[in-house]
């Protein structure tokens, strides 16, 4: 089976998104099994050649965004889709609360700081995206402010992709009943509860209102530079065989090509 994940799951830039039309149970037609297996090991080993070439190239970088509400999955998609990745060149910076450094700057400041060097793949885990998010539902600075930041985020991701900077975006897209299904799982396993806090349940009480700044966010800062990806995830075995996918079809796209050899091999003598 065959499927331009990207194609399918990219949000339309100039287009209205609304999270009640994706489907967070979706799976493209796909089912658990053999030949999904296939197809997920077939994506993270064609990811592992084309980092080496975006590595041995060393002319541009690869960012990864990963944004989703609470227990969407990103921890668990960076494990198991970037498994075979160097990691040498591949960097994951997670973004909380603001350290009183980072405070003391503009709110791009810390992310800017934490962009990839050429030849390697940087993921974040949440990013700016929360100076429009939390930042708005819980009214941590007013509108007027948090208002203007759609306009400079575009201009922030226009400036990185005019340096050779790739990025790509996924929003995991999970339904309020998987968020407290996976919430009660963590409950039940001793191992997973350290994982749990009184934040998560605290946060789905805003449900409604982050589905608004969420859907602003999707839609005011979609380019095709920087598009989204809305992937479904309730499954997460779909989750992670629709991201591979979408990061090894990006990978492909920049045709990337190795550099000639720094000296004449041909006059190379062994002694």
């Amino acid at each position: 089976m065959t499927a331009n994940f990207s194609k399918k799951l990219m949000a339309p830039p100039g287009k209205r998104v609304k999270l009640a039309d994706w489907d967070p149970d979706d799976t493209l037609g796909w089912k658990k099994g053999t030949q999904m297996k296939a197809g997920l090991d077939k994506a993270i080993a064609k990811l592992d050649r084309l980092q080496y070439l975006l590595y041995a190239e060393h002319k541009r970088a690869l960012l990864i965004v990963l944004q989703g509400r609470d227990a969407a999955g990103k921890d668990g998609t960076i494990r198991h889709v970037m498994t075979g990745c160097n990691p040498q060149g591949c960097h994951v910076t997670s973004f909380k609360k603001p350290s009183p450094e980072e405070a003391s700057h503009d709110y791009l400041w810390r992310i800017h700081h934490s962009v990839p060097e050429y030849g390697d793949i940087g993921i974040f885990n949440r990013s700016v995206y929360e100076d429009v998010l939390v930042v708005r539902v819980h009214n941590m600075v007013p509108p007027e402010v948090w208002s203007k930041r759609y306009d400079q985020i575009n201009e922030f991701e226009r400036l990185l992709h005019q340096n050779r900077i790739k990025i790509i975006k996924f929003f995991l897209h999970i339904s309020k009943d998987e968020q407290r299904d996976r919430f009660q799982q963590r409950i039940d396993d001793p191992d997973r509860r350290w994982k749990i806090s009184q934040a998560d349940f605290d946060e789905r009480k805003f449900w409604d209102d982050y589905t608004v700044a969420y859907e602003d966010a999707l839609t005011r800062c979609n380019t095709p530079h920087a598009p989204w990806f809305i992937i479904p995830a309730n499954k997460k075995w779909f989750r992670n065989l629709a991201v591979s996918h979408i990061i090894a079809e990006t990978l492909a796209a920049m045709d990337m090509k190795f550099p000639p050899p720094s000296i004449e091999v041909k006059k190379l003598k062994w002694k």
